[in-house]
């Protein structure tokens, strides 16, 4: 199986969840976790993981708030299984309430500045309805103090089916007990492969 961790936005492949990741994936022989760095423009990313996608059998996706956004939009391109952690719903309206016209452009790192065509590129991207439901797990913390479980939840469930979502009270955006989490993830993505 191969799984691809996709991070949030000012993260990297070094962060938290991506290293618990790595060091449980390594212990593991069926496994193969790609730590991509996403921190570029919008349609690069989604080119970027497409690629990657394309040139690999057995994909799961575990996307972490803007990853979570990127791998929802990818399940509905490949029809890919996927654990969404705490997943932007918006990021276009997020990244504008944050930062606002007076700090966008605004920029990330030395590579890499969110700007007002990367907002509409987001927004133009974002697929309308969730597809492959059942091919989705929502991991939500009602404590997250970034993004508002209740979005997530509200699109997660809408159609027929919905995806399998699981909110805990408190909690917060980072999901510190993501390390627990790690052997349900995994399942569920193989679970979905096979």
């Amino acid at each position: 199986m191969n799984i691809i961790y996709l991070h949030g936005f000012q993260s990297s492949p070094l962060s938290f969840k991506g290293q618990l990741l790595h060091a449980f994936c390594q212990q593991q022989k069926n496994i193969q976790l790609y730590l991509p760095d996403l921190n570029q423009p919008p349609e690069q990313v989604v080119a970027d993981l497409s690629q990657l996608i394309e040139s690999l059998e057995d994909v799961g996706l575990i996307g972490s708030s803007l990853g979570g956004f990127y791998a929802t939009q990818l399940v509905a391109k490949y029809g890919v299984s996927a654990v969404l952690i705490n997943p932007a719903m918006r990021p276009w309206q997020l990244f504008d309430d944050l930062f606002g016209s007076a700090q966008i452009p605004y920029v990330v790192n030395a590579q890499w500045t969110l700007d007002a065509q990367q907002l509409q590129q987001l927004q133009q991207m974002a697929v309308s309805s969730v597809r492959d439901t059942d091919k989705i797990l929502v991991l939500l913390q009602q404590g997250d103090e970034i993004l508002d479980y209740h979005e997530a939840q509200r699109y997660y469930s809408r159609g027929s089916k919905g995806s399998l979502l699981i909110t805990e009270t408190h909690g917060q955006h980072a999901m510190d007990n993501f390390a627990d989490k790690i052997p349900m993830v995994l399942q569920f993505l193989s679970d979905c492969i096979k």
